[in-house]
């Protein structure tokens, strides 16, 4: 019997304000592929992520992502003075801390409640 494959996977991530989360998405380092009213595929290290115009403030809430990283301070300095210039909203950032599971994880809000966990793994292999 023939087992079926996949070829990638992407998840839809809401946004309260489809333009400030495409430009602060960018402003970090994601490549905007293609975008029409309603969707915008977003792309860094070969991996996307399918930007929708719709929110709903549960949902946005509690949506995550992982994203591992090389530099957890970087990303920290770069999101920061991304977040300062007040133009994405109630887009936020929290220095690097050590996490027990082995990894230094920063934390970033985008602007709409979308909690980034960028992880820089201590250990080869995750």
């Amino acid at each position: 019997m023939l087992s079926p494959t996949a070829s990638d996977v992407r998840v839809f991530v809401p946004a309260k304000d489809f333009s400030i989360s495409k430009a602060f998405y960018q402003a970090l380092g994601w490549k905007l592929n293609w975008e029409d009213a309603e969707l915008a595929e977003m792309e860094i290290a070969d991996r996307r992520f399918l930007l929708q115009n719709y929110y709903k403030k549960e949902w946005a809430d509690n949506f995550m992502i992982h994203v591992s990283i090389d530099d957890a301070q970087a990303w920290y300095e770069l999101a920061s003075s991304i977040i300062v210039t007040g133009k994405y909203l109630d887009a936020k950032v929290s220095p690097p801390a050590p996490q027990a599971y082995g990894a230094v994880v920063t934390h970033m809000w985008d602007p709409s409640g979308v909690l980034l966990h960028l992880a820089q793994w201590r250990k080869a292999g995750h």
